[in-house]
């Protein structure tokens, strides 16, 4: 805190002394003169010239006329660039008895700032008459006074200076006195009457005589009292004055009554003719402020003193005794300026609102001024440290503000500035002045957005121009500079048509999807949005927008295995010797959806024989649920449903054709119903997939024309010593992968066996052996069991 006082204080004595320099740099000015009581609009001068500036210029930078507290006694034509009078001047009004009487003016140029010095001298003009106090004075003159003797008389007052002031005294014609003009210090003229030849009172006891006071006009004018003389009776001696010329000082902040001096006046008479009574000799405006006692002498004040309008006084004090006889002495009152009078600051120029990104703005141009005199009328100049602005003393006591760098109207919109002027009286009177200054708004602030990235939802097979989510970008900069507009750039992949997907409104970021969206043709997609404002130039920024269908039950299951279209129903043979829990077959599905929506389960909704099959839920295995009976019909026809998990539940079903066999040499009848299928007309998937199954089932007929030949050799060679060659081990499997959104999460192996000891041979037709069996137990079981020669595996 005492660091921030001592760099105020020191910041503040610098201003005062740049100011005292500039001040004494630019005391030279232009003066101009005119006549009092001219009338108002005349010319006086034409600035161009003067200031030696181009035609046009002062117009064009602003220029103005700037007097003292704000009077406006000039004016400045835009046309011509003549300065004018504005209104009638009374030069004793304006400077009373000061002459020459001269005021001040600066001519202020703005842009750029510039300011020249200049003065109006105002001539008096003998507008006013010499005015005697009274229209009668009294003396009473002893008739024993000795010729020579000099009676002081009142003095006339004449407004006008110069010399059209009052110059002179002229006294009507007489054989007793003549008329004496002596000139004051303060320089002011007195009449002093003159005895030039002795009084005889029983000759003529009372005399009348005309006092004229002339000034120096052209025609001069006068003014006249009349002085009444009465002869007294012999008074040997008049009261004389201890001192013939007193000085004192007061304080002008004095209280009424305050004791300003004592005077003191003797007469050597005795009784009536020695008793001294003291008047003020003359009340006029020049010691009207003060009261003599006419017993003491001691003199006071009645009347607030003010040194800015008068600094000392001249009083002249008269001492009469009661024999009429006077005395004569003169009092000079210094009047001590006290510092009563606060600093003025007069606003010249002020610029509201200023630009952000300018540095060095001339905000305001302002003069400051003290009526106290010396130490008192010295000032300083300062505003609050924390502000971006800083005062910068001119000429004359002007100062500018101005900013110290470029503003940020987004950190701070509005700045009040106080300005403190403070003079070095004591104790010290400072004047506060409070300006608001704007920042205007310059669009240096590209909008940002709320997010770098959003990520929104949307439902497949929406409706047409769904509302999908918003996007939102802020300007900090104000007005056009941050309104913003919302549009979509172009997207980087050509192969996604975003004008077709969606749209944006440009006022809110409100974002639309164009078009239904289908799940399972584009799950995802993404593009950039732009937020432009409506600044000049205009700024941008960017965010990426993510979409993600979300996906619906829209798709029902569809049975990939065993195939519903086929020409030829598909017929699963079981002997009638397997065991509970025997696959017989399974029933492969596959949805198009996703997540909950393609989890599928199966179950058995028809049989011929009830309880004789099983379908597992959860993978569409057909098991045998109990040993087969001779009882069973050796036809079976099954009815599996597949339903997903959506909501609601989409299903299809699947029918089954069972043969039950007693071994495989039995030939193989198709069922009645594939004669009457009728081939219907496959879509691309189907026939996709038929010639994958087309392909399996060839390489399975294969494997068992291979089998049956190895067979077929071993029998025919039984007797000779040469043998056909079996190959030993395990015949080598094929997987075939059905994944993706079906129910074959995992690797199923089927095993085919056929007996060697049976003369028609038996097989075993898809015995599974779970995934979570090693390869090598099923081929140790392979080894170990002598009816299985071969096996296929299939996934």
């Amino acid at each position: 805190m005492m660091q921030m006082k001592l760099h105020q204080n020191k910041r503040q004595v610098m201003i005062f002394i740049t100011l005292i320099l500039s001040w004494e740099a630019g005391s030279e000015s232009i003066r101009y003169s005119v006549l009092e009581e001219t009338e108002s609009g005349t010319f006086v001068a034409n600035l161009t010239k003067d200031l030696g500036l181009r035609m046009g210029e002062l117009a064009a930078r602003g220029a103005r006329v700037v007097f003292k507290g704000n009077r406006q006694h000039l004016r400045l034509d835009p046309d011509t660039c003549d300065l004018l009078l504005n209104d009638k001047l009374d030069r004793e009004e304006l400077c009373g008895s000061t002459e020459p009487c001269v005021l001040p003016f600066q001519v202020l140029l703005e842009n750029p700032f510039q300011l020249f010095q200049a003065a109006l001298v105002i001539r008096d003009v003998n507008d006013h008459a010499p005015e005697f106090p009274a229209r009668e004075m009294q003396l009473k003159i002893s008739e024993i006074t000795i010729p020579g003797k000099v009676f002081p008389l009142k003095m006339a007052q004449d407004l006008d200076a110069g010399s059209n002031g009052l110059q002179s005294y002229i006294i009507s014609s007489n054989p007793h006195f003549h008329i004496l003009t002596r000139n004051r210090k303060d320089g002011r003229k007195s009449p002093e009457l003159v005895l030039d030849k002795a009084l005889d009172r029983e000759e003529h006891p009372e005399l009348r005589l005309t006092l004229t006071a002339l000034d120096g006009g052209s025609p001069p004018r006068s003014g006249t009292t009349e002085i009444q003389i009465l002869v007294l009776d012999s008074n040997d001696n008049a009261p004389e004055f201890a001192q013939e010329f007193y000085e004192a000082e007061i304080p002008e902040n004095s209280s009424l009554g305050s004791l300003v001096i004592t005077v003191s006046a003797r007469d050597l008479d005795a009784g009536s003719f020695g008793e001294v009574s003291y008047a003020l000799f003359q009340v006029d405006d020049v010691n009207e402020p003060f009261e003599i006692n006419a017993n003491t002498g001691e003199i006071r004040l009645k009347k607030k003193l003010d040194f800015e309008e008068f600094q000392s006084y001249q009083v002249d004090i008269e001492a009469t005794d009661g024999g009429g006889l006077s005395g004569k002495c003169s009092v000079v009152i210094k009047v001590l300026d006290v510092n009563d009078n606060a600093p003025q600051l007069t606003m010249s120029s002020l610029t509201s609102p200023i630009p952000e990104n300018l540095p060095e703005i001339l905000v305001a141009v302002f003069s400051v001024s003290d009526a106290d005199s010396g130490h008192n009328q010295q000032v300083i100049c300062s505003i609050h440290d924390n502000l971006p602005f800083v005062l910068r003393p001119s000429v004359e006591n002007f100062y500018t503000l101005v900013t110290e760098g470029a503003l940020d109207r987004e950190q701070r919109a509005e700045y009040n500035i106080t300005i403190t002027v403070t003079d070095m009286g004591t104790p010290r009177l400072k004047t506060e002045h409070n300006i608001t200054v704007l920042v205007a708004d310059v669009n240096d602030n590209a909008p940002a957005f709320t997010q770098t990235s959003y990520t929104l939802w949307v439902r497949e097979n929406n409706s047409p121009a769904l509302h999908i989510g918003s996007v939102s970008a802020t300007d900090t900069d104000a007005g056009a500079n941050a309104q913003v507009t919302y549009s979509l750039l172009p997207s980087p992949d050509s192969l996604v048509p975003l004008a077709s997907l969606v749209s944006i409104n440009p006022d809110n970021g409100h974002l639309f999807a164009l078009t239904s969206l289908d799940y399972e043709a584009l799950r995802a997609f993404e593009f950039r949005v732009g937020a432009t404002d409506r600044g000049s130039p205009a700024l941008s920024s960017q965010a990426l927008v993510r979409v993600l269908v979300a996906d619906a039950n829209d798709n029902a299951p569809f049975v990939l295995y065993p195939l519903q279209n086929a020409s030829a129903p598909c017929t699963e043979l079981v002997p009638r010797a397997a065991e509970p829990g025997y696959l017989v077959t399974k029933v492969v599905a596959v949805d198009g959806d996703a997540g909950q929506n393609a989890w599928l389960s199966y179950q058995l909704l028809k049989a011929t024989e009830p309880g004789l099959f099983g379908v597992w839920a959860h993978n569409g295995e057909v098991r045998t649920a109990r040993l087969l009976s001779e009882r069973d019909a050796p036809k079976q026809r099954l009815v599996v449903l597949v339903k997903d998990n959506g909501e609601p539940p989409l299903s299809a079903s699947v029918t089954l054709h069972v043969l039950l066999v007693d071994g495989f040499s039995q030939p193989y009848l198709p069922p009645p119903e594939a004669e009457a299928a009728a081939a219907a007309p496959a879509d691309p998937l189907t026939v996709y997939l038929v010639v994958a199954l087309a392909s399996v089932s060839s390489l399975f007929l294969f494997s068992v024309l291979v089998f049956v030949a190895v067979r077929l050799c071993r029998r025919g060679g039984a007797g000779s010593a040469g043998r056909c060659p079996v190959p030993e081990g395990h015949f080598p499997g094929h997987l075939v992968d059905v994944s993706g959104t079906g129910t074959l999460s995992q690797s199923y192996q089927y095993e085919v066996c056929l007996t060697g000891d049976h003369r028609t041979g038996e097989f075993k037709f898809l015995k599974p052996i779970f995934p979570n069996l090693l390869v090598q137990d099923t081929e140790r079981e392979i080894k170990e069991s002598p009816n299985c020669r071969n096996s296929f595996v299939f996934s």
